[in-house]
């Protein structure tokens, strides 16, 4: 894998992003207008559900919507053939796959900084100050990978940007309701267990609280670790496999 050739690739996809409105939209204006609805909507301190908790989960949710990006992204070139014109270049398998991923991890972290700055502004104070995003980042970003991983085993089955679009929510409900924004019980936490969002919050809402030595931080980051590295090496397994054609 060439380092040159990679990092062009990276420039041309975040162009792409960028010059595509669905997209821009989806990946950066989406969670902006996320963290702003969902503070309005739900940020009742009644409730359970005030900005303090909310956060975590916002910020999670929206990376998550990066199965839907990617998932469109990978379908749209198959449909026009540019994976197939991908053999008649220079380029590798490992190269252009390898863009995607680091393009996807790029968008993550900015969109990190959009829902904090917008939570923030909004009346979000972290308990451990606001030098607790930096420890936020390297979380939301490996949580990045599995999104990826989803988007590209969701391309692997869709064959139109259209059908990616409706399949991609099997992967985007369960980690709405079960360990975003939405409040996990006794009785759902049984569920929740098996889904990777649910840790990323539970991580991301130790940082928060300025409780890094909890050991359960530790377990969470590394159960996002193993199944966001296990899921995009089988999405990237199935698509160069499956998703070509």
């Amino acid at each position: 894998m060439r380092l040159q050739s990679l990092t062009a690739l990276v420039k041309m996809e975040l162009k792409k992003v960028i010059r595509q409105p669905a997209y821009l939209f989806l990946s950066i204006l989406f969670p902006a207008v996320l963290t702003v609805t969902f503070v309005f909507a739900f940020g009742d301190p009644e409730l359970g559900m005030d900005i303090q908790v909310m956060v975590p989960g916002v910020i999670a949710y929206a990376c998550i919507f990066l199965i839907m990006t990617v998932a469109q992204s990978f379908s749209t070139e198959r449909q026009l053939g540019l994976l197939k014109r991908m053999n008649t270049t220079p380029m590798t398998p490992g190269e252009f796959m390898g863009s995607h991923v680091l393009t996807n991890m790029i968008i993550a972290f900015v969109q990190v900084i959009v829902v904090f700055t917008i939570s923030v502004l909004m009346g979000f104070r972290p308990q451990s100050g606001l030098s607790s995003v930096f420890l936020a980042f390297p979380i939301i970003i490996l949580f990045s990978l599995s999104s990826v991983g989803l988007g590209l085993i969701t391309a692997t089955v869709s064959k139109t940007p259209e059908a990616a679009t409706g399949v991609s929510f099997i992967f985007i409900l369960p980690q709405m309701f079960f360990g975003t924004f939405v409040p996990v019980t006794a009785t759902t936490r049984q569920i929740a267990m098996f889904i990777p969002s649910y840790y990323v919050v539970d991580a991301l809402t130790l940082v928060f609280a300025g409780d890094w030595m909890n050991p359960h931080l530790l377990i969470d980051v590394s159960v996002i670790s193993f199944f966001s590295v296990v899921v995009v090496a089988l999405g990237i397994l199935l698509f160069r496999k499956y998703g070509k054609s």
